[in-house]
């Protein structure tokens, strides 16, 4: 990996997802830069909905993506800087493409305004945007080697993509999409209108009490899966120590669930994932 490059994703991994970042900085030597070159893909696949004016332009994205992975010769694409990054860190680790190729497919969904069906489908979506990146993490902290089972990470996915859209409900609704599970929602007698005006009712409150749990429940099944776990390998699944915290701050809001989130600020997150760390060894 050219140490331009490597630079390169971290600064963008650094801009557009800082907590991932920060989690990244506990990563030993030489593990991390091929870490943060694999979050850095997956915060501008992320982000294709945001930065793209139509679904269309999404895709091209996203196409684009898939043949930087699928490129024999991969020619200009080495000209990017973050699929040059990517692509010496999965040269490096050998990291499987299929899963890359999954996580792409899976941010299609992100390009259109279709409700989140229902939890088996939600807990596949984040499995294959978020608990990948838990395992290929671990994967390069494992020398390349593949790991036995995956609840540490498959849990975790689960409950950071949770965590994470109970934090963005309001802004996604503000944007005409929801990504919590709609079945749920309407079990709870909740409109699809409601949603996407911002109309609070008991149904929604309730609804939104049974996806904290979920979150509680899919974070301890993680903590105990990553207790297991090697303590070399821990350190990729250091952003527990923050989903926690988030949770606190996601009830505390309970009444007001179209409510922008509150942060936790830059030092706290670092302190918290670095005393978790160390707490590791």
């Amino acid at each position: 990996m050219t140490s331009a490059s490597a630079a390169h994703a971290a600064e963008f991994l650094k801009g557009n997802d800082r907590d991932r970042y920060f989690a990244s900085l506990l990563l030993p030597e030489p593990a991390r830069p091929a870490v943060q070159a694999l979050l850095a893909f997956n915060a501008d696949v992320a982000s294709v909905r945001e930065r793209a004016r139509e679904p269309a332009a999404g895709e091209i994205r996203l196409q684009w993506w898939t043949d930087a992975l699928e490129g024999e010769e991969h020619g200009a694409v080495r000209q990017n800087p973050l699929a040059d990054a990517l692509l010496d860190a999965m040269d490096a680790y050998k990291l499987p493409a299929e899963p890359l190729h999954k996580l792409i497919a899976a941010r299609r969904f992100d390009l259109y305004n279709d409700p989140m069906p229902d939890l088996p489908t939600f807990e596949g979506y984040a499995g294959e945007t978020a608990s990948v990146l838990y395992q290929l993490a671990a994967m390069v902290l494992n020398g390349g080697k593949e790991l036995a089972g995956g609840d540490a990470a498959g849990h975790l996915g689960v409950a950071h993509a949770l965590v994470g859209h109970l934090r963005a409900f309001g802004y996604n609704a503000s944007q005409g999409r929801i990504f919590l599970p709609w079945s749920v929602l309407a079990a709870n007698g909740v409109r699809e209108g409601e949603v996407l005006t911002g109309t609070v009712s008991e149904g929604l409150l309730a609804a939104r009490a049974q996806f904290v749990d979920l979150a509680r429940e899919h974070l301890a099944k993680a903590e105990a899966a990553i207790a297991a776990l090697p303590a070399s390998l821990r350190p990729a699944f250091a952003p527990v120590a923050l989903l926690g915290r988030y949770l606190v701050l996601v009830e505390a809001a309970e009444e007001a669930p179209f409510a922008p989130p509150r942060d936790v600020a830059d030092w706290r997150k670092i302190a918290a994932m670095g005393w978790w760390s160390w707490r590791q060894r």
